[in-house]
């Protein structure tokens, strides 16, 4: 009698207060938890929005940390430290950058300085013009011109040029992040490589190495294969241009060669560029500058491009087309680059991890 009398004021003690139980899992908690996950994704999708393009620029230089490390590995297998082979490369890279503002700079503001010196002379023949002097004295549209200049026309100019300014300055800034990035990545790639690995299981790590191995393989593949093909058609377009005696054939076959580097219409931009600008000097050089191109894009295709790319990516033709769609529409021109070697490593994923184990189901 007496345990059993003692019972019940055990589970009295056991029995926790009030104030400590769990709240009930109702439809307010419910709906409670549930804008709070849609409040914390929106947040999340917004912080990624604020900061895709320093997001962009990460994945630009590391793709590029990546497509120069190959050069960086054959230094050294020449017996250079890596530190010394990352340096020659990376001053590689500054020296080409370098080179491209000099071709393009002096052409641009030589054109901008001629054309500002012979504004005088275009009005005063303007003035002098006896149709334009008529006009002038029935409907007085030189003064409505000065007007028109002083108070719409100067300000717009002003603020375009402060406009532009920035925007230089915001493009400098950017490459030179870009450079600094790029540097850090390749100098640490194989930390970084070596801290990723510790994230996978012991018993896959060493499979997934060389996985990675081969994905790296080819997006530096790729990456030298790409700036090859891009410095053959640029040396190209410049010897025939020289001979052909085009005004800046330095500037417009360095145009050519950077816009060879976009995928599907590059070399299409680059040649109707330059078509456009032998056809201002004249009609024979124009069109002897498409014959060009519509030549040398035929034996880039069916010759230089198989050549160079055969040990780089593995990827079926209409998968690159529509991975450089894809990539350009979500990206532009960055995500049309870095699609082609991403594609590639998507599908050697799937026939290095899920085929075999389907082929095991």
């Amino acid at each position: 009698m007496s345990a059993e009398a003692e019972s019940p004021a055990v589970e009295d003690v056991a029995k926790p207060p009030p104030y400590a139980l769990p709240l009930n899992r109702g439809p307010f908690l419910f709906g409670l938890v549930g804008g709070l996950g849609v409040l914390t994704a929106i947040a999340l999708a917004q912080m990624v929005v604020r900061s895709l393009s320093v997001i962009v620029l990460v994945v630009v230089a590391m793709f590029l940390a990546v497509g120069l490390n190959p050069a960086v590995e054959a230094l050294q297998r020449r017996g250079l430290a890596r530190r010394w082979a990352i340096s020659i490369v990376f001053a590689g890279v500054i020296v080409a950058f370098a080179l491209f503002g000099l071709a393009v700079v002096p052409p641009v503001s030589k054109q901008l300085t001629e054309f500002i010196a012979a504004v005088p002379g275009y009005v005063t023949e303007l003035s002098n013009h006896p149709t334009l002097r008529q006009l002038d004295a029935d409907y007085q549209i030189l003064p409505k011109v000065a007007t028109f200049v002083t108070s719409q026309l100067g300000p717009s100019l002003a603020s375009g040029v402060v406009g532009a300014g920035l925007v230089v300055l915001d493009g400098v800034f950017t490459t030179v992040t870009l450079l600094v990035l790029m540097l850090y990545f390749l100098g640490s790639l194989h930390t970084i490589k070596a801290y990723l690995l510790k994230l996978v299981p012991a018993s896959r790590r060493e499979r997934t190495r060389e996985i990675s191995e081969q994905i790296l393989d080819g997006i530096g593949g790729y990456v030298a294969g790409n700036v090859l093909i891009s410095v053959i058609a640029g040396v190209l377009t410049w010897i025939f241009l020289s001979v052909m005696g085009v005004k800046y054939a330095l500037a417009l076959a360095l145009v050519v060669a950077l816009t060879d580097l976009i995928p599907l219409v590059g070399a299409t931009i680059g040649a109707i560029l330059v078509t456009g600008v032998g056809l201002l000097q004249s009609l024979p050089v124009g069109l002897a500058c498409a014959v060009f191109f519509v030549i040398y894009q035929q034996v880039e295709n069916y010759l230089i491009y198989p050549r160079v790319m055969k040990r780089s990516v593995d990827v079926t033709p209409a998968v690159t087309v529509i991975a450089a769609l894809f990539g350009g529409a979500l990206l532009g021109i960055v995500g049309a680059l870095v699609a082609i070697p991403v594609a590639a490593a998507i599908a050697l994923i799937i026939r290095e991890f899920v085929l075999p184990r389907q082929a095991q189901a």
